[in-house]
């Protein structure tokens, strides 16, 4: 009966997470039609399509839409007041780059942590779960100030950043599932011959691909997004990443060209939302392949 009842208040429920839906993708939604907008109407009308009242008909809507709306004005306008291009280059160089490595190294470390099992890969994993509990606000300075010292604030010297702040959340990932693959397989391979890193690439890598797309997604969401590790490490005289380039519309006291912000934040989560449409299948599958105990 109990089961019966669920299902006949299952609509409630339906309700519920469609209203949360919606009110998720909205602000989503506001952004992307302010972005065709004329400055003065984004700050008089943010959440219509233009001066226009419900009550007026027809050709008062096509009017205050036509009124408001400026085509890709925005876009152009954006492009070039903050060289999108060259900022788009430096996102993507340091996103892909960080992800490649993140995922090779904390997958390798996991899989020494696991098969080893001594009190040193103990104790390393520890500390890669440690470093998940750390705020980062407690290592900003040092890092800034150890960062500038190794001449690190470029966009090669800040993929070592990355790994080390995206090392946790991967390794304690891919440790549960390498946890689920049976050892016999992988004395198989050095029966036939295969070396240690042969065995590796050549048969535990390619069991680790969902657990590992899974890493990708959730580095890459993070990385591509932020704002204040780039702005401490990086030399943003020579390089900006496009959080760091959208922030310089804001002119001197206070003054922000909200149509060609509104249309570069168009253009920098519109890469993210379509890698997270493609795979976003796989997530959960890789999170629950990463929650096994061994």
């Amino acid at each position: 009966m109990s089961n019966v009842r669920k299902a006949k208040h299952g609509w409630i429920f339906t309700i519920i997470f469609t209203i949360l839906s919606v009110l998720w993708v909205l602000p989503i939604v506001i952004v992307f039609m302010n972005s065709f907008k004329l400055k003065a109407y984004i700050n008089r009308f943010p959440f219509q399509l233009g001066p226009f009242k419900m009550t007026d008909g027809w050709d008062r809507f096509v009017a205050g839409v036509q009124k408001a709306f400026v085509g890709l004005t925005n876009y152009a306008e954006g492009i070039r007041k903050i060289n999108f291009f060259n900022a788009f280059g430096t996102s993507l160089f340091i996103t892909i780059c960080s992800v490649a490595v993140i995922i090779l190294c904390t997958s390798m470390c996991a899989w020494y942590i696991i098969r080893v099992n001594d009190k040193f890969s103990k104790g390393l994993y520890c500390l890669c779960l440690f470093s998940m509990i750390v705020p980062f606000q407690m290592v900003m300075f040092t890092l800034s100030k150890l960062s500038n010292m190794l001449h690190l604030g470029n966009p090669v010297g800040i993929i070592l950043v990355y790994l080390g702040f995206g090392a946790g959340l991967s390794v304690f990932m891919f440790t549960g599932f390498v946890k689920s693959i049976p050892l016999e397989i992988e004395e198989a391979a050095m029966i036939d011959g295969c070396s240690p890193i042969q065995t590796y690439f050549q048969v535990v890598f390619p069991i680790l691909k969902p657990t590992a797309i899974t890493v990708a997604i959730l580095q890459v969401m993070w990385i591509w997004n932020d704002y204040l590790l780039p702005y401490l490490v990086l030399d943003i005289r020579k390089w900006k990443t496009i959080p760091i380039a959208i922030q310089y519309l804001k002119g001197g006291y206070g003054s922000i060209d909200w149509g060609a912000m509104m249309a570069m934040l168009v253009l920098a989560i519109l890469p993210i939302i379509i890698f997270y449409g493609i795979c976003q299948k796989y997530i959960i599958e890789g999170v629950v392949a990463g929650a096994v105990k061994g």
